[in-house]
Formats: structure tokens, sequence, C-alpha cells
């Protein structure tokens, strides 16, 4: 079991680091106004709500404590986010304010996992 939840949590790193890195490669054009979603962006999120939902499931298989909230909270977060990214994928430039929140939302939810014991 430990070998699968390791390979889980590669994959969820992998998606936020899609998420992230799209955000970050589109900052000068955030700048611009011209930022918009990519499809990394998308699939990022969508690999991080598919492993984080299976990482809480091996997790409560495995026995070990989950909490509950924290993991609530994340779950909030990235939902928002994908919201975000789904709605907006399709146009051409993106809000600074929107997309500035999706790339702080993300930080956040990084900082989340990483800092709440």
């Amino acid at each position: 079991m430990d070998v699968l939840i390791s390979a889980f949590v590669g994959l969820h790193i992998i998606g936020i680091a899609a998420l992230l890195g799209g955000f970050l490669t589109q900052m000068k054009a955030m700048s611009a106004g011209t930022a918009r979603f990519t499809p990394a962006m998308l699939h990022g999120a969508l690999t991080m709500l598919v492993t984080g939902v299976l990482l809480v499931g091996f997790n409560q298989m495995d026995g070990t404590p989950v909490n509950n909230v924290k993991v609530g909270v994340k779950l909030a977060l990235l939902f928002v986010i994908l919201c975000l990214v789904y709605v907006k994928r399709d146009e051409e430039h993106v809000d600074k304010a929107l997309f500035g929140a999706v790339g702080g939302l993300t930080v956040i939810n990084i900082f989340i996992a990483v800092l709440w014991h």
C-alpha cells in the first residue's frame, strides 16, 4: 500500500506542477492582459482532483488517520480553481484578477498541504 500511496503522491505533485507551471509561464502575459488558461492547467487541476480523492481513500484503507477538515478545505479551493479554469478555458484572454486568483489559490492550496498538520 505504501508504494501505491507514494506513486499517487508523485502524480498529485505532477498535477500541481502542471497547474502552477502553466500559471507561472503566463505571468508576463498576465501583466500585458493577454494571459489565458492552458490545457496543461486544466489537466493539472483534474489530475490533482482525481489523485487527491484516491489518496484520501488509500490512506483510509491503510488505517492512516485523515484530517477531513484539511481535505475539505483543499477540495473546496481546488473546486473553485477547477471551475474557473474549465469555464474560461476557451477564452482568448482572461482577466488579470481572475488569472491571478487561480495562481493565488493554487499557492494557498500548496501551503495548506505543506503547513497544516
